[in-house]
């Protein structure tokens, strides 16, 4: 899975080039192996502060969501 793990890495960096006011990542290591799952959010994360831009992740992970400032939650369709 290095590869998929680089390839994320590549496509991350490639977003931020361009500057986003926003940043939304589905399930960014939903794909991934434990090790390169927490090298491409630890990326994202460093990524995230250098750039200032607001980061949107949708994931199922708990742990990772409680690297977040804010947590919501969606149950039925509605967000909570």
């Amino acid at each position: 899975m290095p590869a998929l793990a680089d390839s994320q890495r590549v496509a991350l960096a490639r977003t931020l080039v361009i500057e986003p006011d926003i940043l939304f990542a589905d399930e960014p290591t939903g794909s991934l192996d434990a090790a390169n799952g927490r090298a491409v959010i630890d990326l994202m994360f460093e990524l995230n502060r250098a750039s200032g831009a607001t980061l949107v992740l949708m994931t199922h992970d708990m742990e990772l969501a409680q690297r977040c400032d804010a947590i919501l939650t969606l149950e039925a369709g509605r967000l909570v």
